[in-house]
């Protein structure tokens, strides 16, 4: 394949010899394993939104009843969404551990570890012992499960993020980064389906075994994404800093002297898409299916269900848009959506009929949520240098996720209490996430087409240092590897013929090799 330094090629990069064998293998190769990384990760995301789902629908409806003494329900829905706020309360932890994990032993392996976490104690959980028959151990047996649950979800989704983001075309960085957080949606959607057909049990049926079942099906999941993921390979940001020794040490030291305003921009981005999920998805059933409301549970449920499915066409909609608007615009659009939105829709909950509490919810996670979370899976990555990119991810996702996501429940279940069901305590709270989004979009620079292979954080470099002609190849970075392993442009991807790589990856980069015709 010949070289030319005058590519017209839109980022520089040489066009393919449709018969040179080294490059037809790498394309292959390469869109293999971006197939193989999208599933993986799309399986790990269904996974863990599922548990989450099913544990945020079950806790207002099951557990504050199976595992907690009879006396006073409101009290006992505190006590649940307290439990439910454990697993969010370990996921900085989870993410602590393996983020650190994740950026000096590779992605791969990590994410191994996290499903097993996840999946094996959601499985647990099908099988504990209520309150009527063990007692105190009950809930505590359930924490247990949960912190484990929170320390695995603590990498998982950090993990899935920079997993993607090293392995996608740079031009579509946002499309592909996102595509896995379908699983997201459809984990969500799973939880929502598998909780209404549960509903038409006979209640005393529902209590005792059936609300056991969804826990149980974990297991299937676990089998699957092990399979998968234990034939991906490591990514080609982290092999690059392998074989050029770049792999840092202590990426906890490069986090606290490097990385502090990413951790503190990337929590503040996530304050309104992670808050208004949960707030949505639990809180607000709790809410409507109260005495003082008494909608019927199962009719309720559809919004999210309703919101799971639009979520899959928003989703990677915003991720494209931000590939062609940018990061910054994209987000800041939903943020400014989700503070419109906020007191109107806690209005309606509180006030109007099942039908517009199931439209008011699934708008919410369908349309509000999720126009932040497609860019969000590419912005996070890019906002961090490839030394500590999965720590400094999985330190922003997850202490955001104990601020907004964790607290959200038991909060606002103690604003109610406390208040008597006044709606506009949770709308005065969820317009408090979602401004602090807002305000952070304007300290995040546009991080649209950054080089993955840079070590600095986007916050530390100045604006005319910010890449303006990435190769598009995801992370140009395998200059020393064998053919096979070499990665090609996104041709490969859409079908059409790549090349190898790019004559030369740029200023700071190390260049692919060219090879003779």
């Amino acid at each position: 394949m010949s070289s030319t330094t005058n590519s017209p090629h839109p980022t520089g990069a040489p066009q393919p010899d449709a018969t040179d064998p080294a490059a037809a293998a790498a394309s292959a190769d390469y869109a293999a394993n971006l197939r193989r990384a999208t599933l993986s990760s799309s399986i790990g995301s269904a996974m863990e939104y599922f548990d989450f789902a099913m544990y945020g629908l079950m806790t207002a409806l099951v557990f504050n009843t199976l595992f907690f003494p009879e006396g006073n329900p409101a009290m006992n829905t505190v006590a649940a969404f307290g439990i439910y706020g454990v697993g969010f309360v370990a996921r900085p932890f989870g993410g602590l551990i393996f983020g650190t994990l994740g950026d000096r032993l590779g992605r791969k392996w990590v994410l191994v570890i996290t499903v097993l976490l996840m999946g094996g104690a959601s499985t647990l959980i099908g099988v504990l012992p209520t309150f009527h028959q063990a007692g105190y151990l009950a809930p505590i047996m359930l924490v247990v499960l949960r912190l484990l649950q929170g320390l695995g979800a603590g990498a998982e989704q950090a993990g899935a993020t920079v997993l993607m983001a090293e392995y996608s075309p740079v031009r579509r960085r946002g499309f592909f980064s996102a595509l896995p957080f379908i699983g997201i949606q459809g984990g969500t959607l799973l939880a929502a389906l598998v909780f209404s057909l549960l509903t038409l049990m006979p209640e005393e049926s529902f209590l005792a075994w059936g609300w056991r079942l969804p826990f149980l099906a974990s297991f299937v999941l676990i089998i699957i994404a092990l399979f998968i993921r234990s034939h991906l390979r490591e990514t080609p940001t982290f092999v690059h800093l392998e074989k050029h020794e770049q792999v840092a040490e202590r990426p906890l030291r490069e986090i606290f002297t490097r990385g502090r305003a990413g951790v503190v921009v990337g929590i503040g981005l996530r304050m309104a898409e992670n808050g208004g999920s949960y707030m949505f998805q639990s809180l607000a059933l709790a809410f409507v299916t109260s005495a003082a409301i008494g909608m019927d549970r199962g009719t309720v449920t559809w919004g999210v269900t309703i919101g799971a499915l639009i979520g899959m066409i928003t989703v990677p909609l915003s991720g494209h848009l931000s590939d062609r608007f940018g990061r910054v615009p994209v987000y800041r659009a939903g943020a400014v959506f989700m503070l419109a939105y906020t007191f109107p829709a806690w209005y309606l909950l509180s006030s109007a009929g099942e039908g517009v509490a199931v439209a008011v919810i699934a708008i919410g996670i369908g349309v509000a949520v999720n126009t932040m979370l497609g860019p969000q899976c590419a912005m996070l990555p890019e906002l961090f240098g490839a030394k500590h990119r999965y720590l400094g991810v999985a330190m922003a996702r997850e202490i955001s996720a104990v601020l907004a996501g964790g607290l959200a429940g038991v909060l606002g279940a103690s604003m109610l209490a406390w208040t008597g069901g006044n709606w506009t305590v949770l709308a005065v709270y969820m317009g408090t996430l979602a401004s602090i989004t807002v305000a952070s979009t304007f300290l995040v620079p546009e991080t649209r087409g950054r080089d993955l292979l840079r070590t600095e954080d986007a916050l530390r470099i100045s604006c005319d240092e910010h890449d303006h002609d990435v190769p598009d190849v995801p992370a140009a970075a395998l200059a020393q590897v064998p053919a096979q392993d070499a990665v090609p442009t996104d041709g490969a991807v859409d079908g059409g013929r790549a090349s190898v790589g790019p004559e030369t990856a740029g200023a700071g980069r190390t260049p692919l090799p060219t090879t003779a015709g």
